[in-house]
């Protein structure tokens, strides 16, 4: 499932192709996808203009210039794709399609995802229920540290947690835990300041260099695009089981925990 660096990365590539452009055509194929008919999304669109293209947590919001908004959560599978009418259009079913002039941006893969068209005060109820922004200018050290210590149970748990804090899922919660040397099963309420201290630090290395990155998603968001998903061959320990640690050269494991994988090296990073 995409996470915040994927979405950031997409918020970034999605803010520098289509902002501003005039909306030429829409094409939905699965009404299920859509909170309304899909006359309603069309009439809505056709015409207008995406003006800013927001990124909360793990969902991305399209705000149009006739005060709509577009809520896209991609969930499991989803991903984008930004190509040449008639010439570059993806291999892979789309649940929706919308026309940029010469270009059209794919929603690939949303049987569990939505783009849902939303009035601001809706999407502002809509998203009401997530934590904090980790990367946000009004987050810092002594904040997290707050939030976090207060949690009770293990670490991974807390940190895919949308409503503690906003963005991380199961493969940043991982590559956060090794880079903070601190195990992902470890319980807060057993972790010292300085521990956390050192996963605020770690959180926000590994998040900025993902989202700076490209992510880990699987398909380029266009043509030529060569920075989404690098980031996956940076990763350390998530889908790296049996692998050497990059640190010590002890396998990493996976195990599983309240159903989520969760991988980790042992040698380096200790249950408390």
């Amino acid at each position: 499932m995409p996470e915040l660096p994927e979405m950031e990365n997409y918020r970034r590539l999605l803010t520098q192709t289509i902002v501003n452009l005039p909306i030429t055509n829409v094409v939905v194929n699965r009404e299920k996808s859509l909170n309304v008919t899909i006359e309603q999304f069309t009439e809505a669109l056709t015409g207008n203009r995406v003006i800013f293209v927001e990124r909360r947590g793990k969902h991305l919001v399209f705000h149009l210039n006739n005060g709509g908004r577009l809520l896209l959560h991609l969930m499991l599978g989803g991903m984008l794709y930004f190509g040449r009418k008639d010439e570059e259009r993806p291999s892979r079913s789309t649940q929706v399609e919308i026309t940029f002039g010469d270009h059209i941006l794919y929603f690939i893969g949303l049987r569990l995802g939505y783009l849902h068209l939303l009035t601001a005060r809706e999407t502002d109820e809509a998203l009401k229920h997530l934590g904090p922004e980790l990367m946000d200018r009004r987050m810092n050290k002594a904040r997290f540290v707050e939030l976090i210590g207060k949690r009770r149970g293990a670490l991974k748990s807390t940190m895919v947690n949308q409503q503690v804090v906003a963005g991380i899922g199961n493969c940043y919660a991982d590559e956060i835990a090794f880079d903070a040397r601190i195990h992902p099963l470890s319980k807060i309420q057993n972790l010292s300041a300085e521990a956390l201290e050192q996963l605020y630090d770690s959180t926000v290395k590994v998040m900025t260099e993902a989202a700076d990155g490209g992510g880990y998603m699987e398909m380029p968001f266009q043509a030529g695009d060569e920075l989404t998903g690098a980031y996956n061959d940076r990763c350390k320990v998530y889908d790296r089981e049996g692998e050497p640690c990059v640190r010590c050269g002890t396998p990493v494991i996976k195990t599983e925990h309240t159903g989520r994988k969760v991988f980790f090296c042992p040698n380096c990073q200790h249950e408390t």
